[in-house]
Parts: C-alpha cells; sequence; structure tokens
C-alpha cells in the first residue's frame, strides 16, 4: 500500500510538472518620453484636448520559457490646433510561460502578456500629465483579447486572399 501512496504522489509531481505556466516574472519602464512644447501659453485657453492613442506590442524569446513583452503607447493632444502633449511609453515585462501549444503562447504574448502591463502604462501617462499642471486624462481600458482576435481574423481574410489569387494565377495560361 505505501508503494501506490508513492507511485501516485510520484505521478501527481509529474503532472504538476506538466502543467501550462504563465508567470509575470518582472515589470520595467524600457523607455518613457514626455513633452509638452507650448507650455505656459496653453494654460490661458480653455483645455478642451483632441486626443489620439497609438499602442502596439511586439515581444521576443530572452531565455528558456522567457519572453519579453514591450507594450508601446503613445498619447498626443492638441488644443487649438497646437500641441498640448506629447507623451510616449514603452512598457515591459519578463513573462515566464511553458508548457502551452505555439497557439496558445501566442496568444498569451499578444493578449494576456499586454493587458497585465497596460495599467503600468495608465499609470505612467496619467502620473506625466498631472505633472504638467494639465487635468487629468486616464486611458479608457482595452480589450486585448479582443484586439488579438480581430488580428488573428484579418491575418487569415488576408492569407485566404493571397491563397486564392495564387491558385488564380496559377490556373491561367498565356497563349500565344
Amino acid at each position: 500500500m505505501t508503494d501506490q501512496v508513492e507511485n501516485n504522489q510520484e505521478a501527481a509531481a509529474e503532472g504538476q510538472q506538466a502543467a501550462p505556466q504563465f508567470a509575470v516574472q518582472r515589470v520595467y519602464v524600457k523607455d518613457i518620453s514626455f513633452e509638452a512644447p507650448n507650455l505656459p501659453e496653453l494654460f490661458n485657453v480653455e483645455f478642451k484636448p483632441q486626443v489620439k492613442m497609438e499602442m502596439n506590442s511586439k515581444s521576443r524569446l530572452v531565455a528558456d520559457n522567457n519572453f519579453e513583452v514591450v507594450l508601446s503607447v503613445t498619447l498626443s493632444a492638441e488644443v487649438e490646433e497646437k500641441t498640448a502633449f506629447l507623451a510616449e511609453v514603452q512598457q515591459a515585462g519578463i513573462f515566464f510561460i511553458k508548457d502551452f501549444n505555439e497557439q496558445q503562447t501566442h496568444q498569451l504574448l499578444g493578449a494576456a502578456a499586454p493587458e497585465a502591463l497596460y495599467p503600468y502604462v495608465r499609470e505612467a501617462i496619467a502620473n506625466l500629465i498631472g505633472r504638467t499642471g494639465f487635468p487629468a486624462i486616464q486611458l479608457t481600458p482595452v480589450n486585448f483579447m479582443g484586439l488579438y482576435m480581430e488580428r488573428m481574423q484579418r491575418a487569415q481574410a488576408e492569407a485566404q486572399q493571397q491563397a486564392e489569387a495564387q491558385g488564380e494565377n496559377a490556373g491561367s495560361e498565356t497563349v500565344q
């Protein structure tokens, strides 16, 4: 009976080792930039900014099962056709990803990791804007899984169009 308990414990330990793992190892600012070129003149006008946000992420393998993901956000605001501020933040993290298949790993790097980094970006940008004396601007939450799924659907549609175009070209003959 003791042998059976030991074997079950060993099997359970092996099963735990094979379980997929996703963990944040470290979060850090990779790059940060802020410009407010038209201060103090813009303090004399009503602050109703036209705000634009650009966002992207990239990832790379840095060590066994450890990936660096960098979420880049650029936020610009104009008031009366003058730049009020330009904030750029590259928030990065090291993520441990083990025992997921390729598609799941891609999804973790493209959606889950940027989602984990986004609150840090929001805080950094709010802090930078607050230091200018402008009213705070809070970035709205982002559905990273939804964005990821849209990107995948777009990529799949483009691949299908290319395959169809190649199929049409392969089927046509030139007559002389």
